[in-house]
């Protein structure tokens, strides 16, 4: 499972996050504790978003603890809005491809979890893209298709989390279709340049663990707590949305 973090508010240096906590992303690519692996070391990857609209993307194959270009990157990059994901691969191989944050025009997407039994999924689900985006796929991950799934479906309208709805519904009705009984455990973020939205979902009751905390100006969603403020981060419910905008938050079932 892999481990990532979000942040929305005033603009603060990527390190503050990303390196510098205790228990920081870095760390945790390193040694994770609420993970089923410890070592998510099989890449890397940080999105923000600047004066351009769409976002500045980094991503490596490498473990995020040897890169000195990451450190050096989060060291002098100041952002309101970005997201960072460490990778412990669960399928599709290690290359820079299949490394988060998946991006398409202003929007940035990280995911930690998997969709159950994928080599047996993965033709149903991709025959639901349309060819535009079905062209746009560069990995193998069920993490980059399950976002274009849905970009499909906000294009045809849908918000965020109507979108994020339909594709696990579809998803996991895929899945039954099939006889599959693996379960779909989905924790993911994903960023427009101005909002940011978290969930925590499982068709199962595990889904991977999710926090959030006010930070000065802002606020921090994260896979585990980056110190040994625990205490001050508040876990997402299971089927849990968060919506983070305008300085402020709305948390809801996502129903």
């Amino acid at each position: 499972m892999c481990r990532f973090l979000a942040y929305s508010g005033d603009a603060i240096f990527l390190e503050d996050l990303v390196c510098k906590p205790r228990h920081s992303l870095v760390r945790q690519s390193l040694q994770a504790s609420e993970a089923k692996t410890a070592t998510n070391g099989d890449g890397f990857g940080i999105g923000w978003y600047g004066e351009r609209e769409t976002p500045g993307v980094y991503r490596e194959c490498m473990p995020a603890w040897s890169d000195e270009n990451l450190l050096a990157l989060c060291a002098n990059v100041r952002s309101r809005l970005f997201m960072a994901h460490v990778r412990a691969a669960t399928g599709g191989g290690v290359s820079r491809q299949n490394c988060h944050p998946f991006h398409l025009g202003r929007y940035l997407f990280i995911h930690n979890g998997q969709v159950g039994d994928f080599p047996r999924l993965r033709r149903r689900l991709e025959a639901q893209l349309p060819d535009e985006l079905y062209d746009l796929r560069r990995g193998a991950t069920d993490s980059e298709l399950l976002f274009l799934l849905m970009m499909a479906r906000m294009q045809d309208g849908a918000g965020v989390e109507e979108a994020s709805r339909r594709v696990l519904c579809d998803t996991v009705s895929a899945a039954v279709a099939l006889g599959i009984t693996a379960p779909l455990r989905f924790s993911a973020a994903l960023a427009d340049g101005e909002q940011l939205w978290a969930l925590r979902w499982a068709s199962d009751d595990k889904p991977p663990s999710l926090y959030i905390k006010p930070q000065r100006g802002g606020w921090a969603i994260a896979s585990e707590p980056l110190g040994d403020d625990a205490e001050a981060w508040s876990p997402l419910a299971r089927n849990e949305v968060v919506h983070v905008h305008d300085g402020r938050i709305e948390r809801r079932p996502l129903a």
